[in-house]
This record gives structure tokens, sequence and C-alpha cells, in this order.
């Protein structure tokens, strides 16, 4: 047992990290109902890793600073489309999501490791996640939080763009594109309803178990860590969510 918490720990701290940025996010977007923003700059960003991984400029910090690109370029091209064609915004974020994704898959089409690599930009490896992966990621985090409560940058059309873009930087590399999605919606979605700090906090402790009750069941059963905490996350919000609206209804 000892063990097994000395292999999740720095892994469940790596999604404590990730909840922290993403819960507010997720709960901005259902506001907002841009439902598939989140999933779409995690592919812009996952669309940088690949470029840089193709271009063999693999050190730490040119992989970070290509997905930050690729991501604020995703950024600003949705908060244009957003101003000019308010509409067709949900349109051309999907649209947007499966051009990146076919960019990456067309890019990886013959490198030897392209498979794998594909595959843990979309589900992650958050189980092998290190105590030195949680440096940048705490940076990061308390880089969007100071923004978000600090300052209020999130009120701004462009501040949100700019902090979702920094915010998936990171987080996309460890927990992947599916996990991106699914911290940044469901928790959001299970409190839906309750609002200030009390759905906020309630958001933070959904996802803190989702993930902490997924990084176990992971290890105990040998299955596939950022698929099962998806799983729980979404098990978890779907017991919540009924008692949320209950309360919400005056």
């Amino acid at each position: 047992m000892i063990d097994d918490l000395a292999i999740i720990t720095p892994a469940f701290l790596a999604g404590l990290l990730v909840l922290a940025s993403h819960v507010p996010l997720g709960r901005r977007v259902l506001e907002r109902g841009i439902i598939f923003i989140d999933i779409a700059l995690a592919q812009f960003a996952s669309l940088g890793v690949v470029l840089a991984h193709i271009l063999h400029l693999e050190s730490a910090w040119i992989t970070q600073a290509g997905a930050f690109a690729a991501a604020l370029a995703g950024a600003a091209l949705l908060n244009l489309s957003e101003r000019l064609w308010p509409e067709l915004q949900e349109a051309i974020i999907g649209s947007s999501f499966v051009v990146t994704a076919s960019l990456a898959i067309l890019l990886l089409a013959n490198d030897p490791h392209g498979g794998e690599q594909l595959h843990e930009l979309l589900v992650g490896q958050i189980l092998w996640s290190s105590w030195t992966d949680l440096l940048p990621l705490a940076g990061i985090t308390l880089l969007v939080l100071t923004a978000w409560f600090g300052f209020g940058l999130q009120r701004s059309r462009a501040g949100f763009y700019l902090l979702f873009a920094l915010a998936v930087t990171m987080s996309v590399q460890i927990v992947g594109v599916y996990l991106v999605f699914a911290s940044l919606i469901l928790p959001a979605l299970a409190v839906r309803g309750l609002g200030g700090h009390r759905g906020l906090a309630l958001g933070y402790a959904v996802g803190a178990l989702g993930y902490g009750l997924g990084l176990l069941l992971s290890l105990w059963f040998d299955l596939p860590s950022g698929a099962l905490i998806v799983c729980t996350l979404a098990g978890g919000t779907l017991l919540l969510l009924p008692l949320v609206r209950r309360k919400a209804v005056p």
C-alpha cells in the first residue's frame, strides 16, 4: 500500500494542479456556451508538440514553447472568429479540432513511433508523472490563477482565450487531450447551478475524488489511468448532478 501511494502521489498532485486552473475555466466555458473550446485548444497545443517532435526540437523548453505558440495561435483564431462570426463559433471550434487532429496524424504518418505519440497526446501518461513535472505545471497554474482571480483577466474575451491557451499548454502533455476536456467540463457540469465559492469548492472536490479514485483503480487493476480517470470523473458527475440541480431549484 505504501509503495502504491509513492507511485501515485506525484500523479495525484499533477491532477490537483490541473484541476486548480481547469475547474474555474470550465465553469466559465459552460456559462458562455462554448463547450468544445477546451478540446480544440488542447489539440492545438498537441499539434505544437508534434511539430517540435518531427523537427527534432524536443528539449523540454522548446516543446513547451511549441505547444504554447500553437495554443496561442488557436486562441487568437477563436477569439477573432467569436468577434466576427459569433453565430458560427461552435462550428469553427469543432472544425478547428478536426483539422488540427488530422494535421497531427499526417505529420506523424511516416514516424515509426507516430502511433505511440498520438496515443500519449490523447490519453496522457499521468501515472508516470514525476516530481520534476510538477514544477513547471505549478508555475503555469499559479500564473493562470493569479491572472484569473487577482486581476480578473478572464472578463475580457481576449484575456479569457489567452488564459485558456496558457492553461492547456502544460496540462495536455501530462494528462492528454481527453482528460483535459474531462477536467474542464465534468466538475463544472456536476456543480452547474451552484454559484460562488461553494460551487467552485464542490467542483474541486468532485475533480479530486475522480483523480484519486481513478489513479488507485488504475494501479490496482492495471488499466490505462487517463481513460479510467475520465470514467471516474463522469461517474462522480452523474451522482452529484441530480442532487445539485435539486438544491438549485427554488
